[in-house]
């Protein structure tokens, strides 16, 4: 394996987690220092957007560009919010994060917080990740006794308090602002759009929402500057590391620190130990269970924003799930749509009643009881559903749905006129 500079996972050991002292001790809250005794809010915002950082949690939205949109000149209350509801399946690397190293993810914030000029933050977490939360109570605890969180950080006049919020557990929370209604108490349903978060967020004021590992990546970003970062991803336009979580068919299924760029070819070769059980690769989903399928034809293909957008899918959260040549691929879209369609908020037509369409077609072609009229429903419902829902949850199910009808129509068509499905 290659050599990858460990940013996020640096202070990573299996089974153990790295709380103040150990964090400390590989220059944790150096940047926070650096910042408020050298730089201004401005500057950090400069840096942040000509580190070329986006957004790690799917959407890769520019980080500093989305910051540059928030209102840090408004009075307070303002907030800033870490979104670390993770319900995707085949992405689990901020739970690694945070099993591994919170301290990180709490210097982020404040970091960002100084940068936006807020003064009060949440970390709006999933219910399953239970030690996780554990891990970031006793860090809060932490960084507060040590003055790196609270009233005049560090003596520096900047005051930001931090709180942390369990789930009660929905995929729909993952929507910025579903996840805002979760924290007021409400249903969680996405909100219209305008207003922004950045104009009217929680509790009606100006906020911001950004992912676990964004957050986690801008101390390192301040140590380091926007050049070094930038230079740490294979491809020029890319920027950055990023934490693979792999799934799958694979002889060896973790969450790796690689990066950003790197091909297909080596994540599933060399990270991932090849595809189990000798057999050959088939497809993968690159960023998560929303994104369209990879084939074998993709395996050059460097990993990134707009790379993968340039085949038709996603980077997403970079949950590499391979599935190998004895694969249905109908029962692999079933079964996402599956999981899409229970966890809709219901709040729109097209998802609460256009995804248990699609699983009803798809249910059919795999038992061998569809008709080719059934194949031109299921393309009728990509045409419809995909950017027509109330929020992202319908078009990005719609992701593998894309995928199945594009790479493997043929394989659609086989269960149709076979009668049962071939695998």
């Amino acid at each position: 394996m290659s050599s990858t500079p460990q940013l996020l996972f640096k202070n990573r050991i299996p089974g153990k987690t790295a709380f103040l002292k150990e964090y400390c001790k590989t220059g944790g809250y150096s940047a926070l220092v650096k910042a408020l005794k050298t730089m201004s809010p401005a500057e950090i915002v400069q840096l942040v957007k000509s580190s070329g950082l986006r957004g790690r949690g799917g959407a890769g939205f520019s980080t500093g560009l989305k910051w540059s949109f928030f209102p840090s000149d408004k009075p307070a209350p303002k907030y800033l919010v870490c979104n670390c509801d993770e319900m995707e399946p085949g992405t689990y690397k901020d739970g690694e994060l945070l099993a591994a190293d919170p301290h990180q993810l709490v210097e982020g914030m404040v970091l960002s917080a100084y940068a936006l000029n807020v003064d009060e933050g949440y970390i709006f977490i999933r219910y399953a990740y239970e030690g996780q939360f554990k891990n970031l109570q006793k860090a809060v605890a932490e960084a507060k006794k040590a003055g790196y969180l609270g009233k005049n950080i560090l003596g520096s006049g900047f005051d930001f308090e931090l709180h942390l919020h369990g789930s009660a557990g929905r995929y729909i929370l993952g929507e910025e602002t579903a996840l805002l209604n979760g924290l007021e108490g409400k249903r969680p349903n996405p909100r219209i759009k305008p207003p922004f978060p950045a104009e009217r967020g929680l509790f009606g004021r100006p906020t911001t929402v950004n992912n676990v590992e964004t957050l986690a990546n801008i101390p390192h970003i301040i140590n380091g500057g926007s050049e070094w970062f930038k230079g740490l991803a294979r491809n020029p336009e890319g920027a950055g590391t990023k934490l693979f979580g792999l799934s799958g068919h694979l002889n060896v299924t973790e969450c790796f620190e690689l990066p950003v760029g790197i091909p297909l070819s080596e994540i599933v070769e060399v990270y991932g130990g090849g595809v189990w059980k000798s057999r050959k690769f088939k497809a993968c989903l690159p960023g998560g269970a929303s994104t369209p399928y990879l084939t074998a034809e993709h395996m050059d293909i460097p990993l990134d924003f707009d790379t993968l957008a340039a085949v038709g899918s996603r980077f997403g959260t970079a949950g590499v799930t391979v599935f190998d040549d004895k694969t249905c691929m109908v029962a692999v879209t079933l079964n996402l749509l599956q999981f899409f369609a229970r966890e809709s908020c219901g709040w729109c037509t097209p998802c609460r009643d256009g995804l248990p369409l699609v699983c009803w077609l798809l249910e059919k072609i795999e038992k061998g009881q569809g008709t080719m009229g059934d194949l031109e429903m299921l393309k009728e419902q990509y045409r419809h559903i995909g950017g027509r829902s109330f929020c992202a949850l319908a078009e990005g199910a719609m992701g593998p749905l894309d995928g199945l009808m594009r790479l493997f129509e043929q394989e659609v068509i086989d269960h149709i006129e076979k009668g049962h499905c071939p695998f």
